[in-house]
């Protein structure tokens, strides 16, 4: 089960009608933000709380602001609240954005002490709408508090725009394409500063152990990490949409509480496009806890959760999002511009019932070829998520390579 919100969980309060959270309403039901006893203790409750980023990686958010307070040299550092949700089928952050907006002010701000930060900058995606003119009303009606200090970039369509060393570049030239590291951008980021990039998800957590403590955010998660998330379940179920769960929650748990049934699924996409395909047996057992998943080799990601009706074709469902992946591809190196499209188009030859000779065996060639040797990791997560569909789907794929038809439909190609 999930657990039961109340007023101290990131979505919970009044009814989610459509319209945000305005800042009286949000100091009525939370209070105004606490004022710390210094950089440290806040960076130590954050630490002692366990709290994970969710932009993705799921790096420790304590131990990462604690690299920008502690760094060398007097220069003055810059927050970015990264809200670009680039994953097409996550929605978590746009929800969050739109309708709990004064929860990322708070966490950003909160940042902006910790670090010893001049500058905030909130990177929201051009395309969430609502996201977006929610965070604008919010950062209006917190003017006097931010003053000058804050603005909001609109991030550009793109998978890769999230990308941290996308998110400078984009702030700094208007390209929204993935720089070489070094210098990472905690060194050398937005004007040429120490730059912390977090995602919104982890600053409105970090707003609320603020206010609550660190052992009030560990009295959540079943196993070994704490807390609570926010998880996109779409595909097969009947209520899709974002969820709030205790960590170590299964997925059987939350998709059966969405009308979801696992005789009717075929497999989970777990963790997003850059994610794993998971029988829906195996996946259904799964505590959703990122250390937990980890040790199985998946992982949590951006918490997106999507599950195949058992009525539809795996390898055409891959094929979609392996053809997405290439074309998402920031085109700066030969594994990700000559590497990903030749796979997408060996897989949706496949899917579409139309083979060519060898077309599997140039998939199974290429997921080694191309990992590792990207400019960025976005070959490294496509060429992952292709390998566990051929883990996952292989005897479909076998099929469709020698017949030209869809095992599960019976048809040439898959299902749309």
């Amino acid at each position: 089960m999930t657990l039961p919100l109340d007023t101290r969980r990131l979505l919970a309060g009044p009814a989610l009608d459509g319209t945000p959270e305005r800042y009286a309403a949000h100091i009525a039901r939370l209070g105004v933000l606490p004022l710390v006893g210094g950089r440290a203790d806040l960076i130590g409750s954050l630490e002692a709380s366990g709290l994970l980023g969710r932009g993705g990686a799921g790096f420790a958010v304590g131990r990462k602001w604690r690299a920008l307070a502690s760094r060398d040299g007097k220069d003055s550092a810059v927050v970015v609240a990264n809200g670009a949700e680039g994953e097409p089928a996550s929605h978590k952050d746009r929800t969050l954005m739109a309708h709990r907006p004064h929860l990322v002010i708070d966490g950003a701000l909160l940042a902006a002490e910790a670090i010893g930060a001049s500058e905030i900058v909130f990177y929201v995606g051009r395309e969430h709408v609502a996201a977006v003119a929610a965070m604008k009303a919010a950062m209006a009606e917190r003017k006097p508090e931010l003053g000058k200090r804050a603005k909001i970039v609109l991030a550009p369509l793109g998978y890769v725009a999230g990308e941290a060393t996308a998110v400078v570049n984009y702030i700094n030239t208007g390209k929204g394409k993935p720089m070489t590291v070094p210098p990472r951008v905690s060194q050398r980021g937005v004007g040429k500063k120490p730059t912390l990039v977090q995602n919104v998800e982890s600053l409105a957590y970090a707003a609320l152990i603020a206010r609550y403590g660190d052992a009030w955010y560990r009295m959540a998660g079943r196993l070994g990490s704490k807390g609570t998330a926010l998880i996109t379940l779409s595909g097969a179920v009947r209520d899709a949409g974002v969820w709030e769960i205790e960590l170590g929650t299964t997925l059987g748990e939350v998709a059966e509480e969405a009308g979801a049934r696992e005789d009717r699924t075929a497999a989970v996409l777990m963790g997003g496009y850059f994610g794993t395909w998971t029988t829906a047996r195996d996946a259904w057992t799964m505590p959703l806890d990122p250390a937990a998943m980890k040790a199985s080799g998946l992982a949590f990601g951006c918490g997106l959760l999507w599950l195949l009706p058992a009525s539809a074709c795996g390898v055409h469902a891959t094929a979609q999002i392996i053809e997405y992946l290439a074309d998402a591809s920031a085109a700066q190196c030969g594994p990700c511009l000559f590497g990903l499209r030749a796979l997408a188009d060996a897989t949706v030859r496949l899917a579409a019932g139309q083979p060519a000779s060898g077309d599997l065996q140039l998939i199974e060639r290429l997921i080694p070829q191309t990992a590792g040797r990207g400019a960025c990791h976005h070959p490294d997560g496509a060429v992952g998520f292709m390998a566990s569909a051929l883990n996952v789907f292989g005897e479909d794929f076998e099929h469709h390579a020698r017949t030209g038809r869809c095992s599960v439909t019976g048809t040439s190609g898959g299902v749309r």
